[in-house]
């Protein structure tokens, strides 16, 4: 097995979710969440 040095192990990339793909994922959610809501419990336009 080879040891990497400082600069390899800082250039080593993956495995982690970048905050555009959290916020997308999140909207999604709560989107879906609205949805779900309104189909579940309508209510009358004020």
């Amino acid at each position: 097995m080879k040891e990497l040095t400082k600069n390899e192990l800082l250039d080593i990339e993956g495995g982690s979710l970048s905050l555009g793909v959290c916020l997308v994922i999140g909207a999604g959610i709560v989107f879906l969440l609205g949805v779900i809501d309104g189909l579940v419990r309508p209510l009358e336009c004020r």
